[in-house]
């Protein structure tokens, strides 16, 4: 599977909420700043960014709750591409508890490439296209839950 470490971390009591479980919201973070990571290493920079006036955008966004994650937990997502066409991606992170090696929750975004100053979707340079190529990976099945 070809798929690039994106992120790396750990849960802290802060993240915990009233069952003591990490809560969605920090998921949904961890997996942010995955995004970013995956988006610099297919060459959507920071700088690319802002020179050329574009952005992303999520358009949808599907999270698996596979294994509860607590406080203390060490966790790494690891990201793939699932496909890129003209304008938008469609990409995997899978994050997984270090300690144990089970997969704790994936998601599956689909983001939009925008320019910024018009507001609307707008073509991947060909360098993007080609990066994220090489990163496209069939996901496997999730573990039973459980």
């Amino acid at each position: 599977m070809n798929t690039l470490l994106t992120y790396r971390g750990t849960v802290y009591p802060w993240h915990c909420d009233q069952v003591g479980h990490m809560n969605v919201m920090w998921y949904v973070g961890k997996f942010d700043e995955a995004t970013w990571q995956l988006f610099n290493a297919i060459g959507l920079t920071p700088s690319y960014l802002r020179t050329n006036e574009r952005g992303m955008a999520a358009v949808d966004q599907h999270i698996t709750y596979v294994k509860e994650l607590h406080a203390g937990a060490v966790v790494s997502i690891n990201s793939s591409v699932k496909e890129v066409h003209h304008k938008r991606i469609t990409f995997v992170h899978e994050m997984r508890n270090d300690e144990t090696g089970e997969v704790a929750a994936r998601t599956t975004l689909v983001a939009v490439h925008m320019d910024t100053a018009a507001r609307k979707s707008c073509a991947f340079p060909t360098s993007v296209l080609e990066a994220a190529q090489a990163l496209i990976a069939e996901a496997p099945p999730l573990p039973p839950v459980g």
